[in-house]
């Protein structure tokens, strides 16, 4: 891509937007890498424009793309952040600075250089989301170009992107972006199942392809009869996401049902429930398959409601209405709400609210000290298999799956956290570590001067409630 054409795609979105700077970006960053190579014998600076090219897609502000063609200028290149700052300013010069790895020579593991990596990015993504946009972006081009690396570097990355990469892109809520990250990984990872998942598949597309077919035209034609404005797509799964559920329900490839997948957009939230009420009075809905992520959302932002139904062909069809906010939401997740911001006109008022949970999180997991426990609290709370937990009252809590009594606890209020003696679920008593399942009314029993155990810390999932202990136990002198 040439630089006018990188002009030419970012002015479709930002025609207000002088891109001057954006050709000098390009221009730097291409001489700066230009006796430089990637492991494929390409030149380097296809890996810069192809991040930069990501970012274009998900419609970022100037900064962004600038940031994405200098990323890697400070960590290969003679090319410093002050030279940085003075050519292009302070802001661009801390994006790049927060997506440039510390050097490994600095640890004794790769455990500690892997962890204060990390902990370094999520600092400075939670000081501007951006840092993570790129740097997902940029691991996007590295495991698409991943063949060329020795098998063993091939294999280390594929693993952390599987275990950190993926998981927090789905944590944003970037699901297009999540899906490709885990295919591209388990092809490394897994290439026999892989290889024999895709071919499965793929033989089965072309009749599937079909019944899909047949299904939306029906569909459609139930749903004109109500002249509510909509569109309907077909929703394909991921290899990753077909084969986690063979492995979850441990079933083989023929016997996964809802491989087949409607996606209907609409204009106002009603409108997504009017739509369900004809979809279920029109096919039969399977038992137990609906979900109402509208009311309640996911806790990357995700809206939608899920619900299966049988087409006149028998074929199990899984159905997701969202309004169009919330698909764009679930396509570019947090990055969707970024635009708004750098918007001439429209903003986004709650986008300050949405990075609020983002942040308080980043603090609790900058209280682990030991890299190890870091990063495995890290993992823990990118998990996004979660469960829906009710106080007595009535109100819901959501929580990894996995968290026990204490962590709901800690959800509710610190005070109450700290104070635990004991839970009861469904009105029966449970252990403080009893595993939490959806649907689950938990009520915590507290005593007056009661304070957090030492042995609490093993018993917890999330970094919320991990922090709050850690530091009682730490100003007490109990733990380091």
């Amino acid at each position: 891509m040439t630089s006018e054409e990188m002009m030419l795609r970012f002015m479709e979105y930002s025609p207000h937007v002088d891109p001057a700077l954006l050709e000098k970006a390009y221009q730097v960053s291409k001489t700066a890498h230009a006796s430089q190579a990637r492991a494929s014998g390409e030149d380097y600076f296809i890996h810069c424009e192809a991040v930069a090219s990501t970012l274009l897609d998900f419609k970022l502000d100037l900064p962004s793309v600038c940031a994405g063609l200098l990323h890697d200028v400070v960590e290969d290149t003679p090319f410093t952040i002050g030279q940085l700052k003075k050519e292009f300013g302070i802001e661009i010069a801390q994006l790049v600075e927060g997506v440039t790895k510390l050097d490994t020579l600095q640890f004794t593991s790769r455990d500690e250089a892997q962890a204060a990596n990390w902990r370094r990015m999520l600092l400075a993504t939670a000081q501007d989301i951006r840092v993570i946009i790129i740097k997902l972006a940029d691991r996007l081009h590295n495991m698409r170009t991943l063949q060329f690396l020795p098998p063993d570097r091939q294999q280390r990355i594929a693993h952390e992107t599987a275990t950190l990469y993926a998981p927090l892109a789905h944590r944003l809520g970037m699901f297009a972006l999540k899906s490709e990250l885990e295919d591209l990984a388990f092809k490394h990872l897994h290439p026999v199942e892989f290889a024999d998942l895709e071919r499965q598949v793929n033989a089965l597309t072309a009749g599937r392809e079909k019944a899909l077919a047949n299904f939306k035209a029906v569909l459609e034609k139930d749903l004109e009869g109500t002249g509510i404005h909509h569109r309907v797509l077909a929703r394909s799964k991921s290899l990753w996401s077909i084969y986690s559920k063979m492995q979850r329900q441990e079933k083989p490839y023929s016997e996964i049902q809802d491989s087949l997948g409607v996606r209907i957009m609409t204009d106002t939230v009603a409108n997504c429930y009017a739509l369900l009420g004809v979809i279920h009075s029109e096919f039969k809905p399977v038992a137990g398959s609906f979900t109402d992520y509208i009311s309640i959302p996911k806790i990357n932002l995700y809206q939608s409601l899920h619900t299966t139904v049988v087409s006149p062909s028998g074929d199990l069809v899984e159905i997701q209405l969202r309004t169009e906010d919330m698909h764009r939401t679930a396509e570019y997740g947090i990055a969707a709400h970024w635009r708004y911001k750098t918007g001439e006109h429209a903003t986004d008022a709650h986008l300050e609210e949405k990075l609020n949970w983002l942040r308080q999180w980043l603090e609790w997991l900058q209280d682990l000290k030991s890299p190890r426990e870091f990063l495995e609290s890290l993992k823990t709370d990118l998990e996004l298999h979660q469960v829906f937990i009710f106080t007595p009252m009535g109100e819901v809590k959501a929580l990894p799956s996995g968290a026990t009594p204490l962590d709901f606890a800690f959800a509710v209020h610190t005070d109450i956290g700290m104070a635990c003696v004991g839970a009861k679920v469904n009105n029966k008593m449970v252990s403080l570590d009893y595993a939490l399942k959806s649907g689950d009314i938990c009520e915590i029993l507290t005593r007056r001067g009661s304070v957090p155990k030492k042995d609490w810390l093993r018993l917890v999932k999330t970094a919320r409630a991990r922090s709050k202990i850690r530091s009682y136990l730490r100003e007490k002198g109990i733990v380091a």
